[in-house]
Parts: C-alpha cells; structure tokens; sequence
C-alpha cells in the first residue's frame, strides 16, 4: 500500500462566508517526483484572504479551486524526494503545494530557502508573497513623499504593516485602521503608526471619518486598500488632490456583503476620484514577480537588523486550517496567519 498524505479539499462553494462544511479533510496517496519535480514534507503554510475568492467559480484573474480540488496555499518545507539537479534532499522549498502535508511540483516553480537567513516562515509573510504586496504597491502606486499622510487598514496584517513600516521610513505620516484595541496598540508600538483608530468602535463610516479627519489634519494623500467597505467610505472624501489609492485587496466584502448600510454611493466615490484627480491602481501581485529579488534585496537585511518587524498567527494541524482561515477573514488573527503543520 502506498503511503498516505493528507489534504484539505474544496466540498462546495460558499454562499457568503465560508462554514466547515464548505472543507473536506482526506487522505491520499503521496505522489511520486517525476522527472524534474521535487517532492516536500510541508512544515508550514500560509493562510491569506485571496483564497476566499478561488472558492467562488466567478470569472477573476486566476481559475478557481474545483469542487474535489485541493485549497490552494503557498507552503514551505524539506525536499524529501528530487528528480531535479536544483534540488537535494534536506533542502527547504517554497511552493504553491495547498492546504496539505506534502507537495510534489517541477523544481522551476519553486524557490529553494535558505534557513540561515531566518525562520522559514517568513518566506509565507514579511519575506514573501504578502510582505512583497505591501512593498510593491507602496512604491508603485503609491509614490510615498516625505511629509504625506497614509492610511492602511489591516494595519497589523502583513501587508498593512509592512505598508506602514516603509512609509514611516520614508517620513510620512502614518495612520492605521485595524479592528480592536489590542490590535491598534500592536500597530502603534510595535509597528510604528503615529495612530491607530478601532474601525470595531464605529457604527458607520461617517463616525469613522470624524475621527480620522482629526487623525489626518492635512487630509490623505494615500490610501492602502485592504478592506474596502466602511473605511474605504470615510477615506475617500478626505484624500487630498492627486491622492494615491493602491487597491491591494476588499476583504470586508469577500463573503458577498456588499455594504447594504454604505452611505456614499458609487457616483459619489467617482466624483471624488475625478474632482481631486485621484490615481486608483488594482494590482495582483502575481503579475510583478519580476521585481521579487529586489524586494528582497532591499527588505531582506532591514527584516534582518529588526529595522521591519513581523508578527506570524500560528495555528496547529492541518485539520484546524479550516477554522483558522474562517476567523482570518474575521479579522481574528494576530499577525500573518500560517498552519503548523509537523
């Protein structure tokens, strides 16, 4: 009998926010490496918001996970099996394996870590795909300026907070928006925001831009879109003229709420853009991987020295990944959410 590994796999797509049963635990046989592949015992996975959107058959940038398919994730772990010259046994890899304990893929889609430069879990967030988000739509998008003012919201994500590190860096004004005090705290002292505003504290997105007009004296010249929904409602009347907004990610509405309190309508949004000559910029990060050896180049030594910090969210088993990802897309983590899985 071959040996087994196990995976997490799409039962049904969700209506709304996803629940258990929309997640099916199985074991499988271990695949064998082929010519050119590599075959990884996964240690750690990453969990991000995107996924709830490979749920969905909805036509978007990328396919979907099929019903039956394995969840997709990026993974790290050691090579147990190479039929690939790039590759030993003992080796640590990054790859696209999905929600399970092993992965077997051609060695030209994986990037070989080395665990002497720091935990291998930071491949899944400061140092990898959602860290090179933050870096990548900041200076692309956002052109930061010395004396500006930025708003983020997921200010203690991994994107939101490597957003506000580069720009306090750069001498801008940083403002986070992030959901509970624990959180906001995390965001001021560990992170580096000049302030951090409770979105959980408001009942609306005009009560919210009270507060964040008196957080934002000289107005907002960009906007990290995160969340979408109530905060992009009570940013946008406060950007200044030839504002910035890189739109990264809507995760208050990827269970399907489209706002059904939303006070500022979709021509007023469009008015605001065209009167104060706002750039508004979608980017998937998958369409830059260009530019990754340099992000890492200039973030690695600062991750490095302590001049970046990070927070990871640990979770133990793949069986409690479901749940896991569930209370992420809640704002119910701490940090960059990662699956322990050995």
């Amino acid at each position: 009998m071959s040996q087994q590994m196990q995976r997490i796999a799409l039962a049904s797509r969700p209506t709304g926010a996803p629940v258990a049963e929309n997640f099916s635990f199985e074991s499988v046989a271990i695949p064998i490496a082929k010519d050119g592949e590599v075959l990884v015992k996964l240690h750690y996975m990453s969990l991000d918001p995107y996924m709830r959107g490979r749920m969905d058959d909805a036509k978007s940038y990328a396919a979907p996970v099929a019903i039956g398919g394995t969840m997709e994730a990026g993974a790290v772990g050691e090579v147990i099996s190479s039929n690939s010259p790039d590759f030993q046994p003992g080796d640590f890899a990054f790859g696209m394996f999905g929600w399970a304990s092993h992965g077997c893929l051609p060695a030209n889609q994986l990037q070989k870590l080395d665990p002497n430069h720091g935990p291998i879990t930071t491949a899944l967030g400061v140092l990898g795909m959602p860290g090179f988000t933050g870096w990548h739509g900041l200076n692309t998008y956002g052109k930061p300026k010395a004396g500006e003012t930025l708003v983020v919201a997921a200010a203690t994500g991994p994107v939101g907070s490597m957003v506000g590190q580069l720009a306090k860096q750069a001498g801008l004004r940083t403002v986070g928006i992030a959901g509970g005090a624990e959180k906001c705290a995390l965001a001021t002292e560990k992170f580096g925001f000049d302030i951090c505003l409770d979105h959980r504290a408001y009942a609306d997105a005009n009560s919210l831009r009270k507060d964040l007009a008196v957080a934002c004296p000289d107005g907002i010249d960009i906007y990290f879109e995160n969340v979408a929904g109530k905060v992009l409602e009570a940013v946008i009347p406060l950007m200044n003229p030839h504002g910035r907004i890189p739109v990264c990610g809507m995760i208050s509405w990827y269970g399907g709420a489209q706002g059904a309190d939303a006070t500022l309508t979709a021509p007023m949004i469009w008015r605001n853009i065209l009167v104060k000559f706002l750039s508004v910029n979608g980017f998937i990060i998958m369409n830059h991987f260009d530019q990754y050896p340099e992000f890492l180049k200039q973030v690695g030594p600062m991750v490095a020295k302590g001049e970046v910090q990070y927070i990871e969210d640990i979770a133990e088993g793949l069986e409690n990944a479901p749940a896991a990802f569930m209370a992420m897309l809640k704002g119910g983590n701490m940090g960059k959410q990662i699956v322990k899985l050995i």
